[in-house]
């Protein structure tokens, strides 16, 4: 069988082509092979280059390749955290003829960190919550989109920097499914193996020394359970209110898009008495703040991201003499926030050295330096400004942080 790529992009193959697929990937001689920590995987990983781009490329069976890859593009279209799948390579030989097995290749998740690099220094119990809570809300939504995924661990996921927060990705879709509706005994599998595996690899940390001493490997596995049901829970329920109370109806909305969800489909019933009335979300979109900075600003970023620069962009619109709220000769919001990208957002990301930047995306270096200027300003007890506070920040933190700045990927 002939050497053959399956890509998603038509530059990709014969970027690709480059590679030495006649060699084991174990084998692969360090020229073709760029040095990122890797997690633990039933498979052989390595990371590589095809052109400009960073790409993971993961050694398995052509069968479970392709299924894989397919189940990649199809959680890419819905829209769901999840890496990028570039191509598979089947009918690979090596030189004097001897099969090798198929490989998968995916887009190299920049600024992202496996969990076992995160905790090469002991992780902080208030850290590790806050890694429970990004896993919690990717399982969520991955239900939410009728996506089982099988094999829920933090091995099999990706973190990256989110505005004090952390986003997860999923890496491995090879035990996934994808169905019109979980079942509620679909789910609580998911749950359940999600509870064994974290706990497992938390255990194997603990047996290492790498896990703070007071982090209790059990509790912590059914911590991601109680999570996943609270935010389950507010994003499916259904309110009973009394009639003609819709106020109650437009609180309940604005709660779920403080939690960084979009009510695209709801349904509102009244009770054949007209007492109450009962409402719950059919559909719901995750990414609200997200959305709302990209059609103001074009800025693409996390959803915790955007809500730290969208309370920045507010608060710099207020102080603009064209911002008039309701009034039509005022400024568009949409010409204030390009505005505010161009002055504000763009320069004061620039301001910070590349090489002490690392890989860190400029949404994040721009919250680390918001907070760096309210740690200033209450230090000294009035607003020290932007400019000031970038500068100490560049003297003063970059250097000593440029290691925790420049995140790895599984």
């Amino acid at each position: 069988m002939a050497l053959q790529i399956s890509a998603t992009n038509p530059e990709h193959p014969a970027l690709l082509l480059e590679l030495p697929w006649d060699v084991p990937l174990e084998e692969w001689p360090e020229e073709y092979l760029v040095p990122l920590p890797r997690g633990i995987s039933r498979h052989v990983v390595r990371y590589s280059r095809a052109g400009d781009e960073v790409i993971a490329v993961k050694e398995l069976a052509a069968r479970p390749a392709q299924r894989e890859y397919d189940m990649l593009r199809d959680l890419d279209r819905l829209g769901i955290p999840s890496v990028d799948p570039l191509a598979v390579v089947t009918g690979r030989t090596t030189a004097d003829g001897a099969p090798l097995e198929s490989v998968l290749i995916t887009r190299h998740l920049g600024g992202s960190m496996p969990y076992r690099s995160m905790f090469e220094t002991t992780m902080r119990p208030a850290t590790m919550h806050r890694l429970m809570d990004a896993l919690a809300v990717l399982l969520v939504r991955l239900h939410l989109a009728g996506f089982a995924w099988g094999d829920c661990s933090l091995s099999n996921t990706l973190f990256r920097r989110d505005a004090g927060a952390y986003a997860a990705y999923l890496v491995d879709a090879e035990t996934g499914d994808l169905h019109p509706q979980l079942s509620v005994g679909q789910r609580e599998y998911d749950l359940d193996l999600a509870r064994v595996n974290i706990s497992g690899e938390l255990l194997d940390l603990e047996a290492s020394g790498a896990l703070h001493p007071s982090v209790d490997p059990i509790e912590f596995g059914m911590e991601i359970c109680a999570r996943y049901r609270g935010l389950w829970d507010e994003l499916t329920r259904t309110s009973v209110y009394p009639a003609g109370k819709y106020q109650y109806i437009e609180r309940r909305i604005r709660r779920l898009n403080e939690l960084g969800f979009d009510v695209a489909e709801m349904q509102i019933e009244h009770a054949s008495n007209g007492d109450t009335v009962s409402f719950v979300p059919k559909v719901v979109d995750a990414g609200h703040h997200q959305r709302q900075l990209l059609r103001l600003t074009g800025l693409d970023t996390e959803e915790n991201q955007a809500r730290r620069l969208l309370n920045d962009l507010e608060s710099w619109m207020a102080t603009q003499d064209d911002y008039a709220p309701g009034d039509p000769l005022g400024a568009r919001p949409e010409v204030l926030a390009h505005r505010w990208v161009r002055e504000v957002f763009r320069p004061t990301v620039r301001a910070v050295p590349p090489e002490l930047r690392g890989s860190v995306d400029p949404a994040e270096i721009y919250h680390q330096l918001l907070e760096h200027r309210w740690y200033l300003s209450e230090r000294a007890q009035h607003d020290i400004g932007i400019d000031t506070a970038v500068e100490d920040y560049i003297r003063n933190i970059l250097p000593k942080a440029r290691k925790t700045l420049q995140p790895t990927a599984d």
